[in-house]
């Protein structure tokens, strides 16, 4: 059995989950989220607990690794309806700022050109300061997907540093030339 898979996910209370023809729906304070499951796994919920158990049909490959990921999934969404999820990015460099105008995000990262980048349905994107960015929303798969999209305009280089950065995330940094007499 998958360690993952085989644990409940407790519903907390102001969650509903509806089930109907593998379509999982969350719906929560702040908001609703649907996931199609795979066919080789069962997702249920438990009423008398108030908890999703799923369980896997066979004992095949395919089965065995969509087991703990469909739980994890299920989870996430629970999680995402209640608390929702975060990242904050930061820009290190002379020059580099963002700014939001409306839904698209703009960036100047030491290119010739500002970059814009639109904000996805169902994201709320702030920029408290010019060099920090900060996304929200409910799918936590949504909100890791944009900030990897934004990280990936301009990655920290290993010299300076400069660049988009998760908060928090060390940069190695590399030595340079070293000059020899």
């Amino acid at each position: 059995m998958s360690r993952i898979g085989k644990a409940p996910v407790a519903i907390p209370s102001g969650v509903k989950v509806k089930i109907e023809n593998r379509l999982v729906t969350v719906e929560g304070p702040l908001g609703k989220l649907e996931h199609q499951h795979h066919p080789a796994v069962a997702v249920e919920v438990d009423e008398p607990t108030s908890s999703v158990k799923v369980t896997r049909q066979g004992d095949d490959r395919i089965s065995r690794s969509v087991h703990g990921l469909t739980r994890a999934l299920v989870n996430n969404m629970v999680e995402g309806v209640t608390k929702g999820y975060e990242k904050k990015l930061e820009i290190v460099g002379v020059g580099y700022l963002a700014a939001l105008q409306k839904d698209v995000l703009q960036l100047r990262v030491g290119f010739a050109n500002e970059l814009h980048v639109p904000v996805p349905q169902g994201l709320t994107v702030t920029c408290p300061d010019q060099t920090h960015v900060t996304i929200k929303g409910i799918d936590k798969q949504l909100v890791g997907q944009f900030a990897a999209e934004v990280r990936s305009m301009r990655k920290p280089e290993p010299y300076k540093g400069k660049g988009i950065r998760y908060e928090n995330e060390q940069v190695r940094r590399k030595a340079g030339k070293a000059v020899t007499k």
